[in-house]
């Protein structure tokens, strides 16, 4: 079993950077991959960047390649998406999930799943 807490959402202006956090709790948290996943309001959650269980290996939807950057430290149990160039687009519900695949752009392929936090860009 393993917990999921999202945090570091706020509002942000465009043009800015933000750095949001995924803390686990439970058992071994370096043999999951992690992803990020958001859901804009009235649409359907979508898979944003993942990265393997040692973090050696990341992938990134088209929409924010070269602008996010997907992280983990397994020491602290904690995995980070850091997001530059951020736009309006870029407002959703932000989650961040466990799979036990070595990352995954497939929501069906998580197990564990956080309760989000709020990124809104706007002036």
């Amino acid at each position: 079993q393993v917990q999921l807490v999202e945090s570091g959402g706020g509002l942000v202006q465009p043009g800015g950077s933000l750095t949001i956090s995924c803390v686990a709790s439970g058992r071994d948290f370096s043999g999951y991959g992690i992803g990020w996943f958001r859901q804009a309001p009235g649409k359907e959650r979508e898979f944003v960047a993942t990265i393997t269980q040692r973090g050696y290996s990341a992938d990134y939807a088209d929409s924010v390649k070269g602008r996010f950057t997907i992280s983990r430290n397994n020491n602290l149990n904690t995995a980070y998406l850091r997001m530059n160039e951020l736009k309006p687009d870029d407002t959703a519900v932000y989650y961040c999930g466990a799979t036990h695949y070595a990352g995954s752009r497939y929501e069906s392929e998580y197990t564990y799943w956080g309760q989000g936090t709020q990124v809104t860009v706007s002036s």
